[in-house]
């Protein structure tokens, strides 16, 4: 049981872990703003241009289930069509940063390759020591 423990001190401490721990807490916050943005930002105007339609209204009641007449089921396709705009908010988004982050390491990577270090005072011996065995 101890090595168990042990194992699973150093996978949680690792930074990947704890990288992926942050990561995923930093996008379900944004999750949230993105969803803000949507349903109180963008939503509003386009309703608003369509003619005062709320999106997260828009549903299809279906018929009254003879084995159930109390039940009353609906598709509510606004939320459907809310939910995709705010995929489609966080797919650019990522998109976008992703493209940031490449932008940044390909130029890190096309800069011309620093010279070689000179050779040290040993190299240089050993140097010399083979080009005097080769004259002779």
């Amino acid at each position: 049981m101890s090595k168990f423990i042990k194992e699973f001190k150093e996978f949680a401490v690792k930074g990947n872990a704890i990288d992926m721990a942050v990561g995923v807490i930093i996008g379900a916050a944004f999750g949230k703003i993105v969803s803000s943005i949507v349903s109180d930002i963008i939503m509003p105007p386009i309703g608003w241009l369509i003619g005062g339609v709320d999106f997260s209204d828009l549903k299809v009641t279906l018929p009254v289930n003879p084995l159930n007449p109390t039940v009353s089921a609906t598709i509510n396709y606004g939320m459907f069509i809310q939910t995709v705009i705010e995929f489609l908010i966080i797919a650019l988004c990522v998109f976008f940063l992703v493209k940031g982050i490449n932008a940044l390491t390909h130029s890190k990577k096309d800069e011309t390759p620093a010279a070689p270090p000179a050779p040290s005072k040993e190299e240089q011996l050993l140097t010399e020591i083979r080009d005097l065995l080769k004259n002779k």
